[in-house]
């Protein structure tokens, strides 16, 4: 069988190596890849934007599945491409994807749908920003409608700082286009989990849950990111269960959000298929949607897939949904240990990164992943950085506490000039695991 990769990052190193651990005789091929997804497939000079020269190798080489990494892509309709040629691909179409790229979209279909969420006013103008911003009070969340690298979510203590942010986005464009619109939203207290789920636009197949860590610096300070690491399984969403369905939280998500939001896409004429992915704050009053995305988060998702326990497994889930088939309801999904994900970032991030150290790795121990984000090799051979989280390094262990031990040893011994991480990943989790000891 021959597969398709769309992206080059941590995201798809991770999808790689999770579908080549499934069937080690898989024909892989990675669009445009990096060094360490080249290490498991064939990776092709094409940009996730050509979306042109991604359709002609997949139909040139007869690809049976393509599984789509970055929101570019979807956003720009390559699923309503391949499908119209009639090749399987796993991800939701234009129109269905929107309900990431635009969050103004989404909040209107959440908001219309009675889906748990934070109440919020969309704005277009300084002027009506300013005027929610004080109708709402502080603390107050200010985001770009738009897409924004993970990065365009402000969390405001004072109404001074929201409408700096509002000033930034509105009329200094920091997020350029995605700025144009921005959301003034309700400030939710709580703790934010992500949960993923494979659907068919219909059922919805909940994977393990995560926790990803925004802030650049230790104890969640410092500026947002797209992600400084992540862990899974969350004690909240059930922990070390044998079936995350079992969770009463995951239950109540299915029942009060995944389901009645397929629904509303579905009355919308946007079913969504592929993997949508609930960024949830779980309150007082139980799991709210801070966001949804359409695809595979990052960093989560090199925490969750080494932990994941999926039958059937994840390539005949997908290949299911590529194919427009539908899913049966004797998946089974349970995690197998804990992962705790460090990322490795370049200097300068998340600003300006900078770009072009020669990066010196140490041995690999077994129960140790490293995934890829932003390398690639020079002529002469030489791994350097290329982005601004580079490198994702996820350890395993039976115990939380052990695999962020694990984690942030091997991250240190990951040498490049100015290399910024965070050495407290999961610490929430370990908290509560004190607590109950």
């Amino acid at each position: 069988m021959k597969a398709l990769i769309v992206g080059g990052g941590g995201r798809e190193h991770a999808l790689a190596w999770s579908m080549k651990r499934d069937d080690p005789a898989l024909e892989l091929y990675a669009a445009p890849g990096n060094p360490g997804i080249a290490e498991l497939a064939t990776c092709l000079p094409i940009a996730v934007t050509d979306i042109d020269g991604l359709l002609a190798f997949a139909k040139r080489e007869s690809v049976a599945l393509t599984v789509v990494g970055p929101e570019g892509p979807l956003a720009s309709g390559i699923v309503d491409r391949f499908r119209a040629e009639r090749l399987p691909v796993f991800g939701p179409t234009r129109d269905a994807a929107e309900i990431e790229t635009s969050k103004a979209w989404a909040k209107s279909l959440m908001l219309e749908s009675g889906i748990p969420t934070a109440r919020a006013e969309t704005c277009g103008s300084v002027a009506e920003a300013r005027s929610a911003i004080r109708r709402f009070g502080a603390p107050v969340v200010v985001k770009a409608s738009g897409l924004a690298a993970g990065k365009g979510v402000i969390i405001c203590l004072t109404t001074e700082d929201a409408e700096r942010a509002v000033d930034d986005m509105l009329q200094d464009h920091v997020f350029g286009a995605a700025g144009d619109t921005v959301l003034v939203e309700e400030f939710m207290s709580g703790e934010e989990i992500s949960l993923f789920a494979i659907t068919d636009g219909e059922r919805a197949i909940p994977l393990v849950a995560a926790q990803d860590h925004k802030r650049l610096l230790d104890g969640d300070r410092g500026p947002n990111t797209g992600g400084m690491g992540a862990y899974a399984p969350v004690s909240l969403a059930g922990g070390l269960v044998d079936d995350v369905r079992s969770s009463p939280l995951v239950a109540d998500v299915l029942e009060r959000i995944l389901h009645p939001t397929l629904a509303a896409m579905r009355d919308r004429g946007r079913p969504f298929t592929g993997l949508l992915y609930a960024g949830l704050m779980v309150t007082d009053t139980g799991p709210k949607v801070v966001e949804f995305n359409c695809r595979f988060g990052d960093p989560e998702t090199q925490a969750v897939l080494p932990v994941l326990d999926i039958k059937p497994s994840l390539i005949e889930l997908f290949t299911l949904v590529a194919r427009g088939e539908k899913l049966t309801s004797d998946v089974v999904v349970r995690p197998r240990g804990y992962a705790v994900t460090t990322v490795l970032a370049s200097e300068g991030y998340p600003d300006t990164p900078r770009l072009g150290d020669r990066i010196e790795l140490p041995d690999m121990p077994d129960d140790i992943l490293l995934f890829h984000a932003g390398t690639r090799l020079t002529e002469r051979g030489e791994l350097v950085t290329s982005g601004g989280r580079v490198l994702a390094v996820t350890a395993l262990a039976s115990s939380v506490a052990d695999a962020q031990r694990r984690s942030l040893e091997l991250a240190t011994h990951v040498q490049f000039r100015g290399k910024q991480l965070r050495s407290d990943i999961g610490w929430r989790e370990l908290t509560r695991h004190a607590g109950a000891a």
